[in-house]
């Protein structure tokens, strides 16, 4: 009952997210509680949510102060010479700016975190796609991908819950993939391209002087966007000599639109903004180096390093109270609307953990396997990994169900090792499920809609998924 139960609820929620009849904030909150009563206990769900917050508390903090200090940095212009950079080698192509996004998220996540992966990512790329009338899901999506993939490096997480759980060295996991996760980034950058094709197709693209040239309204900036959509893309078709009206619809469709449309005569990253601080470049770059160091080598809660770097940036950067405040305010929106999403998420994870659906849904799936995949658990293991690193927690997987694994491959003859090695496989897929906060940061800076990025990214981060899986199988990895 409540593995039937726990399925309907996840695809109750994704539908209606998907189909956008509910908000993804209502939606974790609103589903979860009514099957909480559904299962006779509605009594418990206060103690279920507030365990949930608890443990998410941490990451929404970290998320707050993140998104502070990257939104100060933006501000002062630490990132400006990138999106300059990024610009030059792209061209104002499609093409390579889709490649360019690919190239970056896979670089940026080298830190091991994903929120700090998807605020540089979108903070460099975000104007270039709105200058040039880009589908913004294809921004999300590609980034999730590629950090997906990126996320198996051993202090990224998933590597070292899986060494945790079976008792094995991180190393002795991660060294042999190394192969078949450079067949996934790979498969990531030729997808990547294949989508800047058919953006370029349905667009056009601008020569860079035309990307870089002022606006109608005769403010130079660094790079524009277009007034709103179906104007701004036939803005930049008319530039082109092409025409949006000719190619395919926008993917992510209305999200994007409604978007472009909701901030005329938006503009990105404008050279002469009062907020930038050229004087304090070289100090904000070694603060950020020294932070991203800092969490690396772990010398303090991410948390605590984020607090402490945001308010030292607003303190450097701008030592008056009233431009703190000015400040704060101006990136309240995404402070709250992420953070919101956090707590809204704990509620879902609260209840799914709290009932005993994820455990009885997890028993399900591994009690389905034939005994005849014995020898081949290894396989099972990988396959099984896309579905329940999407609908459960890491450490949920990593440390209730891969042990499980584990323990009937053993029986059959086969490594701990293949088995921890196969379960990473799925991590390319789980940095677009609704269960991880990072997300609500990319689709927050993106302004795309959640269910317009599910839509699109999750066939393709499936498939990624999948190739990765594939080339562990042919190397003879797993």
């Amino acid at each position: 009952m409540l593995t039937v139960l726990g399925f309907a609820m996840i695809a109750t929620f994704l539908v209606l997210i998907m189909m956008k009849r509910m908000s993804p904030i209502a939606a974790l909150v609103l589903i979860p509680a009514l099957f909480c009563v559904a299962v006779g206990q509605g009594a418990q769900l206060g103690d279920y949510v507030i365990d949930g917050v608890g443990k998410l508390a941490p990451t929404a903090a970290m998320l707050m102060f993140a998104i502070v200090y990257f939104g100060v940095m933006i501000d002062v212009g630490l990132f400006d010479p990138i999106v300059r950079g990024i610009l030059r080698f792209c061209k104002a192509d499609p093409v390579r700016v889709v490649v360019g996004t690919a190239v970056l998220a896979a670089i940026v996540s080298l830190d091991g975190d994903g929120s700090t992966t998807f605020m540089i990512t979108v903070s460099a790329m975000y104007p270039l796609y709105k200058r040039l009338g880009m589908s913004l899901v294809v921004l999300t999506g590609v980034a999730a991908t590629a950090n997906g993939v990126m996320n198996t490096l051993p202090w990224g997480g998933p590597t070292a819950r899986a060494a945790t759980a079976l008792k094995l060295d991180a190393g002795d996991i991660f060294v042999p993939m190394i192969p078949a996760l450079a067949v996934g980034l790979l498969f990531v950058i030729a997808l990547a391209y294949v989508l800047g094709r058919r953006e370029r197709k349905r667009i056009g693209y601008l020569t860079l002087d035309q990307a870089l040239a002022p606006e109608a309204s005769g403010e130079t900036v660094l790079v524009g966007a277009a007034a709103g959509g179906a104007e701004g893309e036939g803005r930049a078709a008319r530039r082109t000599g092409g025409g949006a009206s000719g190619g395919a619809p926008a993917e992510g469709g209305a999200g994007a639109a409604d978007e472009a449309a909701g901030t005329p005569g938006f503009q990105g990253l404008d050279p002469n903004r009062a907020t930038l601080r050229p004087r304090l470049y070289w100090f904000n770059a070694a603060l950020t180096v020294g932070l991203l160091t800092a969490m690396i080598l772990e010398l303090l809660p991410i948390p605590v390093l984020f607090l402490i770097g945001a308010a030292l940036a607003l303190t450097v950067n701008y030592p008056r109270p009233a431009e703190q405040k000015e400040r704060l305010a101006a990136h309240a929106d995404n402070v709250l609307n992420v953070s919101g999403m956090v707590f809204a998420a704990a509620v879902f994870t609260g209840v799914l953990t709290g009932t005993g659906m994820v455990k009885h849904m997890a028993d399900w799936l591994v009690g389905t396997i034939p005994d005849a995949m014995g020898p081949h658990m290894a396989l099972v293991t990988g396959l099984l990994s896309l579905p329940l690193t999407y609908f459960m927690s890491n450490d949920g997987f990593y440390f209730g169900v891969l042990p499980v694994l584990a323990e009937a491959g053993a029986a059959h003859g086969v490594s701990p090792l293949e088995i921890a090695r196969a379960s990473l496989v799925g991590q390319a897929l789980h940095m677009s499920s609704p269960l991880v906060p990072a997300v609500y940061v990319l689709v927050g800076m993106a302004k795309v809609e959640f269910g317009d990025h599910t839509r699109f990214t999750v066939k393709w981060a499936a498939l990624t998924s999948l190739v990765v899986l594939a080339a562990a199988v042919l190397f003879g990895i797993v």
